[in-house]
C-alpha cells in the first residue's frame, strides 16, 4: 500500500457488513474513515470536529437541528460534541470522514463557508 494514497476502491473492500465504517489513514490528530451506513445511521456525537466529503449516494444530513440535501462531492461539517446524522439515504452512501483537532474540537468564533462568515456559539 502506498503511503500517500488510499484508493477508494480499497477503502470499500475494507468495510464489513457488521462494521461499516473502516480507519484507512491515522497521522497526528487526523484521522481518515470511510463510512457507509445501511439502513440507518446510529452513530452519536464525537469528540473531534469532522468533515465529511460524500463519495457516492444522497440524502438528508442532519445537523445541530439543520437538515440539508446532500449529494457526490459534497463537503458537510459536524462540530465536536454536535448531534448529527444522515437520514433518508441512498443504499450505496459511502462518505470520506475526517477527523481531526483537540478533544471537544477546535474554540474557533467562526467558520467560512464559501467566502461567507458564520459566527460560532462559544459553550
Amino acid at each position: 500500500m502506498n503511503a500517500h494514497q488510499v484508493p477508494f476502491a480499497a477503502a470499500l473492500d475494507a468495510l464489513s457488513a457488521q462494521q461499516r465504517f473502516a480507519e484507512v489513514f491515522v497521522r497526528g490528530s487526523l484521522k481518515v474513515e470511510l463510512y457507509a451506513p445501511r439502513g440507518t445511521d446510529p452513530q452519536t456525537p464525537h469528540l473531534h470536529d469532522e468533515v465529511y466529503i460524500v463519495q457516492q449516494g444522497s440524502g438528508t444530513y442532519m445537523c445541530a437541528g439543520d437538515h440539508q440535501r446532500f449529494g457526490p462531492g459534497d463537503l458537510l461539517f459536524a462540530a465536536a460534541g454536535a448531534e448529527h446524522r444522515f437520514l433518508e439515504f441512498t443504499d450505496d452512501l459511502a462518505v470520506w470522514v475526517v477527523f481531526y483537532g483537540p478533544d471537544g474540537g477546535e474554540r474557533a468564533s467562526s467558520r467560512t463557508v464559501m467566502g461567507q462568515t458564520h459566527h460560532e456559539a462559544q459553550p
